[in-house]
């Protein structure tokens, strides 16, 4: 058990496990929840859960970082290949941890004073060190930021930073090819192209406060509560009419209901925002679920590209979701925390949605019997510290 004063907690995970990511000591998907392995985890709270494509990475109040499941690019950050089913230390003595985020194969780390770390896979320049190798099992740090970082993201293949003043940073070539394409026959812009870190253009304006991204977008939330959003549109995710946003553009605060927002989450195609009255907005892909809602005939799983002026690419309120506390999101599914309740919808082919069945979730709905304290997700995963009083 986790202890937070003299209150008992435990660690709930289930959905995908074929690396062992949820860190139960046994590989094989769970559809309901089921308690992690934190033998090795001292008797202190967490603070952040998140994953990637196999792999979880866990941060607690001393800012010690702990690890399991998939590690064939050195994602987990311990010096080897190989994978891991129960959670292990990884952080060095010398640093506390305060934020992590998760590629699909590679992890960022943010420290106390600001320094970003990266190791897993390094094929895309996605570590932002350079392209001196293919991955890293060691933690490497991100030198070319100019100044501490406040914020980081990790996409499929890409990574973002808000440093100090409010800039944005960007490094790996994720996005490359689609911008290739779509820009021809003009260049692609360097923040696309860059496998060190380079600033992002249109925002020198604005302050910004956090990064999120998807598989191949980026979204940036200001300190007057705009969205930014750039990267690839195929399904109408940035609300925008073209198929890929080379540079920033703004999200009209209209379709939010007209109010800043406060928050924003990402998942590969999909994007969850809420505003500064507890609203939550979801738009994008949503043929698993995703947005909380019935899919529209345009968004059916023949998979085709959804056009950006079809219905179910711009924002829509969530009404179960008003007031949440906490918001995550998966690769195509969601979590959160309303009125002390765990809710989950979207994709399901592994159980992430944690309700016994693999049948995709169109609307929010309780994941019995859980009191959670705080949640995370990975790409099919997904994780949640809870009181220990409810569990069996």
């Amino acid at each position: 058990m986790l202890l937070c004063g003299s209150v008992e907690f435990c660690l709930r995970s289930w959905g995908a496990n074929s690396h062992g990511q949820l860190g139960q000591g046994n590989a094989g998907d769970q559809s309901v929840p089921r308690l992690s392995d934190t033998a090795a985890l001292p008797k202190k709270a967490l603070r952040r859960l998140t994953g990637g494509g196999g792999h979880s990475v866990l941060i607690n109040d001393n800012g010690e970082v702990f690890v399991c499941g998939q590690n064939d690019r050195g994602q987990l950050g311990l010096g080897h290949y190989s994978d891991i089913s129960t959670l292990q230390l990884c952080s060095r003595p010398s640093l506390r941890v305060t934020q992590v985020a998760c590629g699909w194969d590679f992890t960022l780390l943010l420290t106390d004073c600001g320094r970003v770390l990266a190791c897993g896979s390094n094929a895309f320049g996605q570590l932002g060190v350079g392209l001196t190798a293919k991955s890293s099992a060691d933690l490497q740090a991100v030198e070319n930021l100019k100044e501490p970082a406040v914020s980081i993201a990790a996409g499929l293949r890409h990574s973002l930073a808000v440093t100090d003043s409010g800039c944005v940073y960007q490094w790996g070539t994720g996005l490359f090819n689609h911008a290739k394409r779509a820009l021809d026959p003009h260049a692609v812009p360097s923040h696309l192209s860059s496998v060190v870190p380079t600033l992002v253009p249109g925002l020198d304006q604005m302050t910004s406060q956090l990064v999120t991204a998807g598989s191949m977008h980026c979204v940036c939330l200001t300190g007057n509560g705009d969205l930014f959003v750039w990267g690839d549109n195929k399904h109408g995710h940035l609300t925008a009419t073209e198929l890929f946003l080379s540079s920033p553009t703004r999200v009209n605060r209209s379709l939010l209901g007209r109010e800043k927002a406060v928050g924003v989450w990402s998942g590969w195609t999909h994007i969850v925002a809420q505003t500064e009255t507890g609203r939550v907005f979801a738009w994008g892909r949503g043929d698993y679920g995703q947005l909380g809602r019935p899919a529209s005939t345009n968004q059916s799983k023949d998979h085709r590209a959804a056009r950006p002026s079809e219905e179910g690419c711009l924002p829509a309120e969530v009404k179960a979701l008003c007031g949440a506390t906490q918001i995550a999101c998966g690769s195509e599914h969601n979590l959160a925390i309303v009125g002390g309740g765990l809710l989950s919808w979207g994709w399901n082919e592994h159980g992430m949605c944690g309700d016994g069945s693999e049948t995709d979730i169109f609307r929010p709905q309780l994941v019995s019997g859980l009191r959670p304290l705080l949640i995370g997700c990975g790409a099919g995963h997904s994780m949640a510290v809870c009181a220990a009083a409810t569990d069996s």
